[in-house]
C-alpha cells in the first residue's frame, strides 16, 4: 500500500475490481508450468501435489508486499486443481513476439460516461454525449478519451450499476443508445415519436443517478420502435456471437439472469436454447446491438485526427451467471471466482463473484476466444485500459465452498495473452494501457515496458519506497498519468478528507477514525509540500489554486499520455465508486454537476486544455 488515506485496496463484487493497490501482489518464486517436474518423481502426497500443482502453474506459496511468505493449504491447493483438467495447458505460440509501436505523447481525458449527461439524454449520459464530448475534447487539441467499460450487464430491473461486473465483454450496454438518434424515431410518424417522447424520465430528485427508471423507460421506447421486419438471427450470414449473446438475453427475460438455475436444457447454447428463446426477443435484442455499433462507430469518427481516440475499458472478469460464462462456458473456469488475497485492509481476503478463463481450455482453443473478444472491442476504439493488467500472468481464484482468504494464484501464459494482446493491437492500431497500481511482480512492468504497454502513474500513488511523493521528473516515461481514479479520491476530496467521511459513515475505515483523520492531515502536508517545492503554489494558495497546481504537476512529468478528469477539474467532492462498498455509498451513479452543455463551455475546462497545450 502506498498511502495511508487511501481508499480499501479491493472492492467488494459490486464495486469496480482492481483499479487501486493490491498489497498482496508479491515477488514470489513463480510455479513452474507445462515444463514442471513430474509427478512421479515426488516422494510423498504432499510433494506430489506440489509438484502437480506446480505443473499446473497453480501457486502453493506466495509472498506479500512486506515480503512475508504464505503457505497455501494443501486442500486449498487440491480444490483449486480440481477445476482443472487432468494436463497441464501447453506453452502456446500463438500470438506476436513483437512490441507496439511507441505511443504518442498527447493528453486527454477521462471521463464516467453515464454522468456525462446533456440536456437531451435520459437522465443518463449516451453515445451521443460521448461523440459531443470527444468533437469538444478534440476541437482543444485532446489526443485521448479514456471511458469507462461500455460492457453488456445484467438484463435484470433494476439495471446493475457496476460497469466492472459485466455479463458479457463482446457486447455493449443498450442503455447508453441516444433514443431520438436512432433511424427508426427519425423515420416513425409523429404520433409514434410523440409516444416515445413522452417515455423521457425526468431526473431523479436526489440528483443521483436512477439505472432503474433509465432504462425501464428506454426499453419501453426501444421497444416501441423496434421494426418488427428486422432480419431473424438464423439468417445465414449472422454472426455466431451476436446469435448466442441474444439467444441468452431473450431466455434471461424469460428465466432470470443466472444461466445457471435454468431449466437443464438450456443451460448450454444449441438447438433446445434456441428453438426455446422467442424469435422476435432474439431479434430485438440483435437489433439493440447493431444499434449501439452505429453509435459507438459516430463517436469514433467524432475522435477523427485524434492522437489516440476514445480508449475503451476492459472489466477484468465477468458474471459467471452471465451471457458471455453461457456462451464462452467452455473456457470459463466454473465455479471457480476471482478476487484477492487477505492483506492490511481486508484480511480476509476478497471475492470479486467474478468470472474468468480456464487456462489449459483456453489453450486448448488457441485463444481465440480472447482474440475475439479483443477484436470487437477494437472495432470500437483507439486504445484500450486492461484493467488489472497483471491477470495476464496470474489472478487469484477462490474454488467453489470457500471464503475469499481460502484461494491461491493461477497462473496464465503470459507470452501468449500478451501476443494476442499486442497483436490485435497493432492490427486495429490501437494504444494499450495495463492496469499496474500497487505491488505488482516486476516482470509485469518489465514487459509492459518492452512491449510498449503503457502502465499507469496516479498522483496519490506515484511515491518512493519511502512513502514520500515523487516529484514529477522521477515518474515513469512509459505510462498514462492522472491525479486519481475513479475508485480514489477526487482532488476536492482529498483536499478535504472526504474519502476519510466517506469511508467513515460508510463503516469500511481500516483503523480508528482519528487515526484515519491524522494521516490524511499528513498526506494533504506533504502533498502540498511537493507542489510548493516545484514552485507550483503559493502559501496562501485556495484549494482551486491547489487543484491547478496538480494538474501543472501532471504536465511536467514524461509519461507519454496526461489525462485529466471533469471530477477533478469541476471541483467534485465524492468519488464516483467508493471500493469495500455496495448501498453504504452511491457507487456509479454520481453524475457531474453540470450539463454537457454547460461543461464544455466552462472556464476551468478550458484552462485545463490551455494548460495541457501549452
Amino acid at each position: 500500500m502506498t498511502g495511508d488515506v487511501s481508499p480499501s485496496p479491493e472492492p467488494t463484487p459490486q464495486s469496480k475490481p482492481q483499479s487501486t493497490p493490491e498489497p498482496t501482489r508479491g515477488d514470489g518464486p513463480e510455479p513452474t508450468r507445462g515444463d514442471g517436474p513430474e509427478p512421479t518423481r515426488a516422494d510423498g502426497p504432499a510433494d506430489e501435489l506440489h509438484a502437480l500443482a506446480a505443473a499446473h502453474g497453480v501457486a502453493t506459496h506466495y509472498e506479500t508486499s512486506g515480503k512475508q511468505r504464505v503457505d497455501i493449504p494443501d486442500d486449498v491447493v487440491a480444490s483449486v486443481l480440481a477445476l482443472l483438467g487432468p494436463e497441464p495447458a501447453p506453452r502456446s505460440r500463438v500470438g506476436t513476439t513483437a512490441s507496439l509501436p511507441e505511443p504518442p505523447r498527447t493528453w486527454g481525458w477521462m471521463i464516467q460516461l453515464y454522468g456525462l449527461r446533456s440536456r437531451d439524454s435520459w437522465s443518463v449520459g449516451d453515445f451521443a454525449d460521448l461523440a459531443a464530448f470527444t468533437r469538444w475534447a478534440a476541437s482543444t487539441g485532446a489526443g485521448a478519451i479514456l471511458v469507462n467499460p461500455l460492457h453488456a450487464v445484467a438484463p435484470v430491473d433494476p439495471l446493475p450499476a457496476s460497469p466492472y461486473s459485466p455479463s458479457s465483454r463482446r457486447f455493449v450496454n443498450p442503455l447508453y443508445l441516444r433514443v431520438p438518434d436512432l433511424p427508426e424515431y427519425r423515420a416513425a410518424p409523429p404520433a409514434l415519436r410523440a409516444q416515445v417522447d413522452a417515455l423521457r424520465p425526468a431526473p431523479a430528485r436526489d440528483g443521483l443517478i436512477d439505472y432503474g427508471t433509465a432504462w425501464r423507460a428506454k426499453h419501453a421506447a426501444l421497444s416501441l420502435l423496434f421494426p418488427v421486419e428486422e432480419p431473424s438471427t438464423a439468417e445465414p450470414g449472422t454472426d455466431a456471437a451476436l446469435r448466442d449473446f441474444a439467444t441468452y438475453t431473450a431466455l434471461a427475460e424469460l428465466h432470470g439472469a443466472d444461466w445457471r438455475r435454468w431449466p437443464a436444457a438450456l443451460r448450454r447454447p444449441g438447438m433446445a436454447a434456441t428453438e426455446a428463446a422467442p424469435v422476435d426477443r432474439v431479434a430485438f435484442h440483435a437489433w439493440l446491438q447493431r444499434r449501439c455499433a452505429e453509435q459507438l462507430a459516430e463517436a469514433n469518427r467524432a475522435a477523427a485526427g485524434m492522437a489516440v481516440g476514445i480508449v475503451h475499458d476492459l472489466a477484468v472478469g465477468i458474471d459467471p451467471g452471465g451471457a458471455d460464462a453461457w456462451t464462452l462456458q467452455d473456457v470459463v473456469a466454473q465455479g471457480a471466482k476471482v478476487g484477492a488475497p487477505p492483506d492490511a485492509f481486508n484480511q480476509r481476503g476478497q471475492d470479486w463473484g467474478l468470472a474468468t478463463w480456464r487456462p489449459d481450455r483456453l489453450a486448448a482453443s488457441g485463444y481465440e476466444p480472447y482474440r475475439e473478444l479483443l477484436r470487437d472491442i477494437f472495432r470500437h476504439a483507439g486504445g484500450l485500459r486492461v484493467d488489472h493488467v497483471a491477470g495476464l500472468w496470474r489472478l487469484w481464484w477462490v474454488p467453489p465452498g470457500r471464503g475469499p482468504a481460502e484461494g491461491t494464484y493461477v497462473h496464465y501464459d503470459d507470452a501468449a495473452m500478451l501476443g494476442v494482446l499486442v497483436e490485435e493491437a497493432t492490427r486495429a492500431g490501437a494504444v494499450v494501457v495495463g492496469e499496474d497500481l500497487g505491488t505488482v511482480e516486476p516482470v509485469v512492468t518489465r514487459t509492459l515496458q518492452e512491449r510498449n504497454i503503457l502502465g499507469s502513474a496516479v498522483l496519490w500513488f506515484t511515491r518512493d519506497d519511502a512513502g514520500a511523493f515523487l516529484p514529477p521528473a522521477e515518474w515513469p516515461a512509459n505510462a498514462v498519468a492522472s491525479i486519481s481514479t475513479h475508485d480514489l479520491p477526487t482532488a476536492a476530496g482529498f483536499l478535504a478528507g472526504e474519502h476519510v467521511l466517506a469511508r467513515a459513515e460508510a463503516g469500511v475505515l481500516g483503523r480508528d477514525v482519528k487515526d484515519e483523520w491524522a494521516a490524511a492531515a499528513l498526506e494533504r502536508t506533504a502533498l502540498l509540500d511537493l507542489l510548493d517545492a516545484e514552485g507550483l503554489t503559493e502559501p496562501d494558495s485556495t484549494d482551486d489554486e491547489i487543484v491547478l497546481a496538480m494538474h501543472r504537476l501532471l504536465k511536467r512529468t514524461p509519461c507519454r499520455i496526461v489525462l485529466a478528469s471533469p471530477y477533478d477539474v469541476l471541483g467534485v467532492v465524492r468519488q464516483p465508486n467508493l471500493p469495500g462498498t455496495t448501498d453504504q455509498y452511491p457507487n456509479w451513479r454520481i453524475p457531474l454537476p453540470l450539463p454537457l452543455e454547460e461543461l464544455t463551455s466552462d472556464a476551468r475546462m478550458q484552462q485545463i486544455a490551455d494548460l495541457f497545450n501549452a
